[in-house]
């Protein structure tokens, strides 16, 4: 499906049943192993004439999702796992080891910060945060030992655009590799392999599955390199389970649809908000993609707005600590995904108090609108 385009990839990415089970949908293939007619024919997997053993090693829905999002990524290929935290870790376990260095932003989302400052560390790998808006900096970061560079395309929470062909040119030069993670803008807006990026993640627990009812992970690449984050997956359980690769699978075919519609209504959220007496700040993505800069709104609402009574003003707005459903949500970092990242560091990236992440669904523009205009009027 190489010729195709994007929107029919999203539909037809999943590979066909056999003639004899010609089943419209894909099957879930709830299983933990599957079975053999003698040893010889089990022996036949580890040689490589069949493609599964073990739920773990691999599994048709698992596949499904590495290689579906592998496709719309235009890269070689992809492996799901079970969150996307596990996706990150096994990216950079197949990159880097004991006494190799990661150059990473500043201005992660939290859990990434957390995985990077506390756990990676563990692994004898050293970690330097840097802001990556300015180049330079990134390149003074460097040491001999250095081997990633790790970013996102969209941050998490300020939507900070990546300038992504910098970073590549200049892992390029350095001769290590570049890891994007690219769960806010999604391959419907930018596919940064394309650009020069060695690995792209995906929470796919956000857009790619859409509907706020699985958690799990993809890591996509080149081949070399996921080969050897399948086997990170496989060793350290990270595997994703059938049912929800099935689940992330059925979302995936929307992907298009819910992407154009969503950020039409942020974009349009984002104008009436910036226009508001009770906002100081409206962060929102510009040029990210011909097709539009992504369904998710940042605010720091004016210091007069009593936070809390925003909160409780909203409706039919959800509170969670997600993103990306097709229900329009609000969060607030400060308490949920940066609670972990250090205070020093939050005021200086400048999630504060007054900071609230929206993520916008695919209700109408103006109900949507009106939610939180009266929200603010009301605190």
């Amino acid at each position: 499906m190489k010729e195709t385009n994007f929107n029919t990839k999203t539909v037809h990415f999943q590979t066909k049943e056999p003639a004899r089970n010609a089943s419209k949908a894909k099957p879930i293939y709830q299983t933990s192993a599957f079975v053999f007619s003698d040893l010889d024919d089990m022996e036949s997997f580890f040689e490589g004439d069949k493609e599964y053993l073990y739920s773990r090693y691999s599994n048709p829905n698992t596949d499904d999702l590495g290689k579906g999002v592998a496709l719309l990524e235009e890269t070689d290929d992809g492996v799901a796992t079970s969150s996307g935290m596990s996706a990150i870790l096994a990216g950079v376990l197949a990159v880097a080891g004991p006494g190799d260095h990661i150059i990473a932003s500043d201005d992660l989302y939290g859990g990434t910060y957390q995985l990077f400052a506390v756990e990676i560390p563990n692994f004898g790998i050293d970690v330097s945060f840097v802001s990556f808006q300015d180049i330079a900096v990134v390149k003074e970061a460097f040491t001999d030992k250095t081997v990633l560079l790790y970013t996102e395309s969209v941050t998490n929470p300020l939507l900070r655009v990546e300038k992504l062909e910098e970073v590549f040119a200049l892992a390029k030069e350095k001769g290590v590799k570049a890891m994007i993670d690219n769960t806010f803008a999604t391959p419907y807006l930018l596919q940064p392999a394309t650009l020069g990026a060695d690995l792209v993640v995906h929470s796919a627990t956000k857009y790619i599955g859409g509907h706020s009812d699985v958690t799990a992970g993809v890591l996509v690449g080149e081949q070399s390199l996921i080969d050897i984050a399948k086997s990170k997956v496989i060793t350290l359980g990270c595997n994703l389970s059938p049912f929800e690769a099935w689940l992330a699978c059925r979302g995936l075919k929307t992907l298009s649809v819910r992407m154009e519609r969503q950020s039409h209504n942020a974009k349009r959220l984002a104008d009436a908000l910036k226009a508001h007496a009770g906002v100081e700040r409206v962060f929102y993505p510009e040029f990210v993609s011909e097709k539009g800069n992504g369904a998710m709104v940042s605010v720091d609402l004016a210091g007069h707005i009593n936070v809390e009574q925003f909160f409780r003003s909203l409706g039919w707005v959800k509170i969670a600590p997600t993103l990306a459903g097709v229900e329009t949500t609000v969060s607030y970092p400060l308490r949920t995904s940066h609670r972990t990242v250090p205070d020093q560091l939050r005021k200086e990236l400048g999630i504060g108090t007054q900071l609230v992440r929206i993520s916008v669904g695919i209700e109408d523009e103006n109900d949507i609108i009106e939610a939180f205009t009266q929200a603010i009027e009301k605190a």
